[in-house]
């Protein structure tokens, strides 16, 4: 693909790239240490770690994968866009560069993804931060119920196949203390470059309605590791995902550290990064 438009200062990282069901999936590689895997969400990539990986890289090996059909990774017209899909992506990674050890850190659609590979090779991980996210249906919440005749509407693909709308309009109004430059929104919007590009988007605004099930399935399960020690590093201004699923976490997970970014929005990691770097080697060391 085209990688012109690619702020090679801010995110300095050596391209890698791993065969998943016949299509190129993107990763970097950074640093040294214990294992620390960052698995995003939509329509991001890994750009929205590249603070972190910068300064944790002298305390872990510090790997970020983009979804196929995002980031630098390929973006088939073509594929069978599902969460699952997704997650069982991330496994194939885990099993075939062996990674052990694991401090997982998730966001936004990342947690059922990177979540459900813990829950299904709980062995392989120690750690858990999560960034505000999700692990259970959001079924008769009136907020869900009201986006969902949205999601199922027939504007929604027009939107998000002609506008782009995704990293177009609602990302840059899900940040809450910084205001995106003009540049900064390039690094979310170039990688959708046509039409063509944006189906895994679109995908995932689809999974809201689709993967209820699946996501209820998941915190049913989830016995396997709600004993690692984990953090939550919380944007608490987030219009999209509030506080509330913060509290729900946390009956959940008893083993945990909670930091909450006050004046962050949705991307908490990429409007407060040095206080989330500050967050895990206090709770974590390293």
């Amino acid at each position: 693909m085209n990688m012109q438009w690619l702020n090679t200062t801010e995110y300095p990282f050596q391209p890698q790239w791993f065969e998943s069901n016949g299509h190129k999936l993107h990763y970097v590689e950074e640093g040294k240490g214990e294992v620390m895997l960052y698995v995003h969400g939509t329509p991001s990539w890994s750009y929205d770690f590249r603070h972190c990986i910068s300064a944790l890289a002298s305390h872990y090996t510090c790997i970020a994968m983009d979804h196929i059909g995002f980031g630098l990774s390929d973006k088939p017209k073509e594929y069978p866009y599902s969460t699952q899909m997704h997650s069982q992506n991330l496994i194939d990674f885990i099993q075939a560069k062996d990674l052990r050890n694991i401090t997982l850190v998730v966001h936004d659609f990342g947690g059922p993804i990177g979540l459900n590979a813990a829950i299904q090779m709980p062995e392989r991980f120690s750690r858990l931060v999560i960034m505000n996210s999700w692990l259970w249906s959001a079924s008769g919440e009136p907020a869900f119920e009201k986006m969902k005749k949205f999601i199922k509407s027939p504007l929604l693909p027009f939107l998000y196949l002609n506008l782009n709308f995704s990293p177009r309009f609602i990302l840059p109004r899900s940040y809450k203390k910084k205001r995106l430059s003009k540049p900064e929104i390039e690094q979310f919007t170039k990688p959708f470059a046509s039409k063509s590009e944006r189906y895994g988007a679109l995908a995932f605004a689809q999974s809201l309605v689709d993967d209820q099930i699946w996501f209820q399935e998941l915190w049913e399960s989830k016995s396997p590791i709600t004993k690692l020690p984990t953090l939550f590093f919380w944007g608490m201004l987030d219009d999209i995902i509030s506080p509330d699923y913060l509290s729900k976490f946390v009956e959940g997970f008893p083993n945990h550290t909670i930091v909450k970014a006050e004046q962050s929005g949705h991307f908490p990691q990429d409007e407060e990064p040095n206080q989330l770097v500050e967050a895990i080697l206090n709770t974590f060391g390293n």
